[in-house]
């Protein structure tokens, strides 16, 4: 059975969660109370639904200050958005003024300032997010659902679907709650060269990424060494997440991890290990060692996103590109993301809905994306030649269709610091067998 964050007793359980996530993927009342029939109906009687509440129309938004808090990870993206909240403000015709309030982000702590914020009633209307948020904060009743704005708006549709459901999976499994912005896809780096030498294209199944990897561990000199490994692993910490396309790839899932087919993605994880496709530090390897395997020529393949792309191409220049990871029987990869919400406590919810609108599919999503390097949510930004000739964002925009999270519960901050990484290497070295290792981790994620 799934846990949730709920209620406070759970809160120190459920920071922990905001802060561990934040290490992993920085640097980047009322709601419960709309009924599921509220989110099925037409557009107009979606928009009469939210004037009732005491929200006007679009067309009806009077003059209002907006204050708005967000993190940046730098100077630049400090002065972006700057950019772009004088730019909204100037521009949308409505009276909305958006005051940013910037925050340090901390490790996550950013998060658990905002909670306790909110906890105490403080005044901010909006904010930027990571989904990790999203249950302490839902079952708090801080945040506003946002379904029927989202039904209503004419550019729902302009952002992918499957973004809108990982939504609703960080909240209550009903209700939209936070708003997409942009995310991060990881997809699979490989070398070009490498691919040449061993006489292969691009692989377009999963079955022909594990035969990539065999056949780019090579030992180019003659000398009965491995000078080149086929794929970068990452063993330890974080290596959740490139783990779990070689679950699906198989038809597995993280619903179950104890199905033959989840069994089996992890064997098949096992068997390039212990093959000797990867290298032996693999256990122990994080996100620096994979990068700098991968850069020095020592593995051939690796798994990242774009946050990584510019030092890429400006050490390997043409010698480097990606593609999504491929699907076997089923497809999955991991995403990393930052979105905005609107709190239950803002009294202009239909304004600030402009203004996290702006961002998610406006000239502001066009403005960040094209500033920070992220993948832009919106398919009309997606579609411009800015992102489609950048093959790294082009990666990235075809797996958004099936990117995801590994789920959010009370015991996640744990399985991923501690039992996945001591779970799977003992799996690798060959202590524990691929069964038992997956309910091993079935039982430490759903306990």
């Amino acid at each position: 059975m799934k846990k949730r964050l709920f209620g406070k007793e759970t809160m120190a359980v459920a920071m922990a969660v905001l802060m561990a996530a934040g290490a992993m993927t920085g640097c980047s009342s009322g709601g419960k109370e709309t009924t599921e029939a509220a989110a099925e109906t037409t557009a107009a009687t979606t928009v009469a639904s939210v004037s009732k509440e005491g929200q006007a129309p679009a067309d009806e938004i009077k003059p209002c200050e907006i204050k708005f808090r967000y993190w940046a990870d730098n100077t630049d993206y400090s002065q972006l958005m700057q950019d772009i909240i004088k730019k909204f403000n100037a521009e949308n015709g409505k009276g909305i003024t958006v005051i940013g309030e910037e925050s340090p982000w901390d490790g996550g702590a950013y998060s658990e300032n905002l909670f306790n914020a909110k906890m105490g009633g403080g005044d901010v209307d909006c904010a930027t997010w990571k989904l990790t948020s999203t249950p302490l904060f839902v079952n708090n009743g801080l945040l506003a659902d946002l379904t029927p704005m989202i039904d209503a708006w004419d550019k729902k549709s302009d952002i992918d679907e499957n973004i809108y459901n990982i939504m609703v999976e960080a909240g209550d499994m009903q209700r939209i709650y936070v708003m997409p912005w942009n995310i991060q896809v990881l997809y699979v780096y490989y070398r070009p060269s490498i691919f040449k030498k061993a006489g292969i294209e691009v692989p377009k199944t999963y079955e022909e990424f594990l035969q990539a990897i065999e056949k780019c561990t090579m030992d180019t000199n003659g000398d009965g060494k491995t000078d080149i490994y086929g794929f970068g692993m990452r063993g330890a910490k974080g290596g959740q997440e490139p783990w779990g396309s070689f679950i699906y790839g198989r038809g597995g899932s993280f619903e179950d991890l104890t199905t033959p087919e989840a069994v089996q993605g992890m064997q098949d994880f096992i068997d390039i290990y212990q093959k000797g496709y990867v290298p032996p530090t693999a256990t122990s390897d994080g996100f620096s060692e994979i990068i700098a395997n991968f850069q020095s020529g020592l593995a051939a393949m690796t798994i990242h996103h774009t946050g990584s792309s510019k030092d890429m191409e400006k050490l390997l220049g043409d010698d480097v590109s990606a593609f999504p990871f491929p699907a076997g029987k089923s497809q999955w990869t991991s995403m990393g993301d930052t979105e905005t919400v609107i709190f239950e406590s803002c009294k202009n919810k239909q304004a600030a809905f402009e203004w996290v609108s702006y961002l998610a599919a406006g000239e502001g999503q066009k403005m960040w994306c094209e500033g920070t390097g992220n993948v832009p949510v919106s398919k009309s930004v997606q579609a411009s030649d800015f992102f489609q000739n950048n093959r790294f964002m082009k990666a990235s925009i075809d797996g958004q269709g099936h990117a995801g999270i590994v789920p959010i519960l009370d015991t996640t901050t744990e399985w991923i610091s501690n039992i996945w990484p001591n779970t799977v290497s003992q799996a690798l070295t060959g202590s524990i067998t691929a069964k038992q290792c997956m309910q091993t981790l079935q039982d430490g994620l759903y306990q």
